[in-house]
């Protein structure tokens, strides 16, 4: 979930020292969007590999002077070494932009590149059985909080034990479950190693390979190019990518390049489920409280399970909601007209034909493995992490596309920043709690449908698939408690009335005025919200619109074919990588009486996926606290946590 990039050089590759830096120093910022949490470089010198890591964003990093006097002293012993002896090594580098899934980036040890004895090394993606990677290898001693080390060992002790390299990338690829793409230097060996099996790597090199550069995404080389510092050393043309399960051995003595792939009868082992636990915190769950007692006397709809305190809900003489007397069924357009659509994106050479938006929860996860095995399509998988993508959805990204051999483009903003905004809307919110003002707390995550626009123009890839637009998703009481009246009653919500959008901007103005502590930082993620959801051009095709959705199927495929894992702390598999559900889900169950999962429930009882009976019990089973997901929201955005929630338990109820 990182960015990786790198550069070797030779004296023939006509690119002078202050070129390098420059190229280096663009990398570092263009690869910021995969994540800005920590830097690190490792520079071969051929006689020394020299590294400096650090937290904080990479464009904070490569200003800094111990960075640039690193860079400056490498070069010079670059250059020493070139002159006193007879090496013909080139000059190499390799860098990392983290983006922080294991191992806080506080401590520089789990900061990249990973130094272990006899290689240096960087990773981008998520190895989900690093745990039991450890135990079954209890020779190799753990050093740090992060699952790369655990590769780097396995991989290294292999070569140390005569096995070829060819043989050992197979072995070790078929061990992990998740994503790894890896970029490597070895002390006793003078060669550059990459390794994918997702493809989520792209090089550029000239004939003669004296000039080699690479990065985690095709358009970051693009930007290079562009930037006209490498433009007549080195071909646009020229940029190709590390398909899944392949590997690139660049000798750095006489610059020989192996492409060489590993897949030949490549299995993935079947594993058993993780599964991921929270440490309990000590004397801290006595303030989270189960409301599900204090509901148990509203009047529910006979037919569906929505309560009395849903808004503009009524009920007729038999006692049956609006909702379910409006309910049309759920008329899909069916895979034939899907895959008449696809007729005229789908590429004719096997390169990728479309971008799917994937986020880790179920839908997405299997809409991939969907438009890839059932539909044929070659997807690239994008996901934009805006901070509060839970650890969970990020391994099961990297399930997914790791076992499908997909290329998984991030893009991250600000993660402190935007962690920041959402604190601060809490805040405010505590101040006047309004249920209709609830939605402010995701509006950062909105950003996702004008970066997924902007990949559309990077890649030249027309088709963006979303697996969101179900309508057994259908939640209009987000909306109703602003007082618009069905406004998701369509499947987009770029589909919203006019007059309705006008309303909310109302109520929001009105809301904002009682209440200036709205009036942050935060304000230009709630107008770019707004614009990128109602106004912004909706050209996405909606994969639930045209497939019939069905929530078993869903759950065992994923669960089978990915080991899809799921949450500890609820049995409900809907909205578990959404960071932010577990909160907003506890203020609407102690303020209303209900969660979104009675929507998703009641939709489920009128289409004939289940009776009244069983969507009361999971009504009452989905709305208990969320305990390690709540202290693990307070933890991530810096909420404090006892305040909090004895405010929420004091706000007035519906009920």
């Amino acid at each position: 979930m990182c960015g990786i990039f790198g550069l070797v050089k030779n004296e023939n590759s006509n690119i002078s020292d202050i070129d390098t830096l420059e190229v280096i120093n663009k990398l570092f910022i263009f690869s910021q969007t995969r994540g800005s949490e920590a830097a690190g470089i490792a520079i071969n010198t051929g006689r020394s590999i020299d590294i400096y890591k650090k937290a904080g964003s990479p464009r904070e990093f490569v200003k800094s002077l111990e960075y640039k006097n690193l860079f400056k002293n490498s070069i010079k012993t670059y250059i020493e070494n070139k002159k006193n002896s007879t090496s013909t090594d080139s000059l190499s580098i390799i860098g990392h932009s983290r983006l922080v899934t294991n191992g806080y980036q506080s401590e520089n040890k789990n900061n990249q590149p990973v130094l272990i004895p006899g290689c240096v090394g960087i990773h981008n993606g998520i190895i989900t059985n690093h745990s039991e990677l450890w135990n079954e290898n209890k020779d190799l001693k753990k050093e740090t909080d992060l699952d790369t080390e655990i590769f780097l060992k396995i991989l290294k002790s292999k070569l140390d034990n005569g096995t070829n390299l060819k043989k050992s990338l197979k072995e070790i690829y078929s061990q992990i479950t998740g994503t790894a793409s890896i970029a490597m230097f070895f002390e006793e060996y003078s060669n550059l190693l990459l390794s994918t099996n997702t493809g989520s790597l792209f090089y550029l090199n000239n004939k003669k390979n004296s000039l080699f550069i690479f990065a985690s995404e095709r358009f970051i080389l693009k930007k290079i190019i562009a930037s006209n510092i490498i433009r007549n050393k080195i071909l646009e043309s020229e940029i190709r990518q590390l398909e899944a399960f392949k590997e690139i051995n660049l000798n750095l003595e006489n610059n020989k390049l192996d492409l060489i792939s590993f897949k030949e009868n490549f299995d993935m082992d079947k594993k058993e489920a993780h599964s991921f636990k929270i440490k309990k915190r000590e004397n801290k769950f006595s303030l989270i409280k189960d409301h599900t007692k204090g509901v148990k006397d509203l009047i529910r709809c006979k037919k569906c399970v929505l309560p009395e305190t849903y808004p503009f809900i009524d009920f007729d003489e038999n006692g049956v909601c609006r909702y379910c007397r409006n309910h049309q069924k759920i008329k899909v357009k069916g895979n034939t007209a899907l895959k008449q659509i696809l007729q005229k994106y789908r590429s004719k050479d096997g390169s990728p034909d479309c971008i799917v938006a994937l986020s880790g929860g179920r839908d997405s996860c299997y809409g991939l493995h969907y438009i890839k095995k059932e539909l044929g399509m070659n997807p690239i998988a994008f996901t934009y992490d805006w901070g509060l993508v839970t650890d969970l959805a990020r391994r099961n990204c990297a399930r997914v596309c790791g076992k499908l051999g997909v290329e998984h483009i991030i893009r991250t903003p600000n993660i402190a920043k935007k962690r920041k905004h959402v604190r601060q809307n809490i805040e405010a919110w505590l101040k006047k709690p309004e249920l209709g003002m609830i939605p402010l707390f995701m509006a950062g995550d909105k950003a996702f449908y004008h970066h997924a626009r902007q990949l559309k123009k990077e890649t030249n890839i027309k088709l963006v698939f979303f697996c969101t637009g179900n309508m057994i998703e259908n939640c209009p009481y987000k909306f109703g408690f602003s007082g618009i009246k069905d406004g998701e009653s369509e499947m987009k919500l770029t589909k919203i009335k006019m007059l309705d959008k006008i309303q909310l901007v109302s109520y929001y103005l009105k809301h904002f005025l009682l209440n200036p502590s709205y009036f942050n930082s935060s304000l230009f993620d709630t107008a770019a919200a707004y614009w990128h959801t109602f106004i912004a051009k909706d050209d996405f095709l909606y994969l639930y619109q045209y497939i019939d959705w069905n929530e078993d199927k869903v759950v065992d495929t994923i669960v089978k074919e990915y080991d899809w894992e799921k949450a500890t702390d609820t049995k409900t598999t809907w909205r578990i990588g959404d960071g932010t559900a577990s909160f907003y889900n506890y203020i609407y169950y102690s303020m209303a009486g209900f969660t979104e999962d009675d929507d998703m429930i009641s939709n489920m009882i009128r289409e004939g996926y289940i009776n009244r009976q069983e969507g009361l019990k999971r009504s009452i089973e989905f709305a208990k606290p969320r305990i390690a997901s709540l202290l693990e929201y307070a933890q991530m955005i810096g909420l404090n946590y006892e305040e909090t929630l004895t405010k929420i338990n004091s706000t007035k109820k519906l009920y």
